[in-house]
């Protein structure tokens, strides 16, 4: 038996890339190839800590000099309507996309990747990664 907070996941998860749709096309990619999106989320260990939001922000924002990612999408949660179908339990987000899956572990290999992990991995609690590729 699948449990709702694992549905809920699966269901946000797939929304919140549906919504992305429209910004896929507009992103100079070959469109007969593989677009491999990696979207993760980061919840704080300290979630109220102003410097540590800073510092995950800044060190996520670093990996975009990373040169095989196409688009970096760094957020945090926004003011919507509380719905049920909304979490807005995580501290920070990004989103990016690669032009495959070849891209995506350049990405995971890379120097400055694993320079984030070693300098911000102690600011976190929790993460969540969702890659997906277009089908």
């Amino acid at each position: 038996m699948t449990s709702s907070k694992s549905t809920r996941r699966k269901f946000l998860a797939s929304a919140s890339l549906l919504s992305l749709a429209p910004a896929i096309e507009a992103f100079p990619m070959k469109k007969d190839k593989p677009i491999v999106i990696h979207h993760v989320f980061f919840w704080l260990k300290n979630p109220d800590s102003k410097e540590d939001m800073a510092k995950l922000i800044a060190g996520v924002k670093s990996l975009s000099k990373i040169e095989t990612i196409k688009f970096i999408h760094v957020g945090v949660p926004a003011s919507t309507e509380k719905r049920d179908v909304v979490d807005n339990s995580y501290s920070v987000s990004e989103l990016m996309f690669f032009d495959n899956v070849e891209g995506q572990k350049v990405y995971q290999d890379h120097p400055i990747h694993q320079k984030f992990i070693a300098e911000c991995s102690a600011l976190w609690d929790k993460v969540v990664v969702y890659d997906t590729i277009n089908g």
